[in-house]
């Protein structure tokens, strides 16, 4: 990726990475976010398939049991771009101690608010994850946010400063393609499977462009795995990266 089309697509003002109306859109989504058949409903869809990534890279990165039911147990988690909690609430089930920071102030309180609910000890924070003196973690996630933000450097720093030695990320996002046009946006979007204004097809990244901002950062890039869409599987982890994609991340 060049250094133009970098900035181009960052449209850096000053370092921040949240976008005002993309805060708003997500925040006027929170009351139903934990809707299964609600204006998230896709996500609650794609939220067994990142877990499955997510259990299989903890266990490889930690080494741990693979049949332990708290794999995170005496860890610390962070999921920036955190909704209402969707990601926040298996991890901590997985034994992590958690922390979700999202760019809606609408949407930790109705995180914060369903997790009591659940007996869940999960710590909320609303704002930009530049600027928040949270400390480092031991896994940090980011699903589905780095296509939403305005500065796309700063906020790969930002997840990078926050990662502690020897910790592991985990992001997701659509890829750049044709295909993610086709489907992600106009079908999407057209056929009200997903919120209209949800994506920016321009601003979508694809795996070479995030393996550059990681690396430059400091990161090395594992392997991606697609996650893509069909009748009879649903969505599903693939080797096909057209539509979405996840990856792990970790220090060189």
């Amino acid at each position: 990726m060049s250094d133009a089309t970098t900035q181009e697509r960052s449209k850096t003002s000053g370092g921040q990475t949240i976008r005002p109306d993309e805060a708003a859109h997500f925040g006027k989504l929170a009351r139903d976010w934990w809707d299964p058949k609600g204006s998230s409903a896709m996500l609650h869809r794609l939220n067994p398939v990142r877990l499955r990534f997510l259990r299989e890279a903890i266990d490889l990165h930690w080494a741990r049991d693979i049949e332990a039911r708290r794999p995170l147990a005496g860890k610390s988690a962070l999921d920036v771009g955190c909704g209402a909690g969707l990601l926040c609430e298996p991890l901590a089930r997985l034994g992590a101690e958690v922390t979700g920071v999202d760019a809606a102030p609408e949407n930790a309180a109705a995180a914060a608010v369903h997790a009591d609910g659940a007996g869940l000890d999960i710590r909320y924070i609303a704002g930009e994850i530049g600027t928040l003196d949270i400390g480092s973690f031991d896994l940090v996630t980011a699903m589905e946010v780095i296509e939403h933000v305005a500065d796309k450097r700063a906020f790969v720093a930002a997840l990078v400063a926050r990662l502690a030695p020897g910790g592991l990320m985990v992001l997701s996002t659509p890829n750049r393609t044709p295909q993610s046009r086709l489907l992600m946006v106009g079908a999407a979007e057209g056929f009200g499977m997903i919120p209209k204004g949800t994506h920016h097809w321009d601003d979508f990244v694809t795996p070479e462009e995030l393996a550059e901002l990681l690396d430059e950062a400091g990161l090395e890039m594992g392997d991606p795995r697609g996650i893509d869409f069909s009748p009879a599987k649903g969505l599903h982890l693939s080797n096909d990266l057209a539509l979405n994609y996840i990856v792990t991340a970790r220090a060189r």
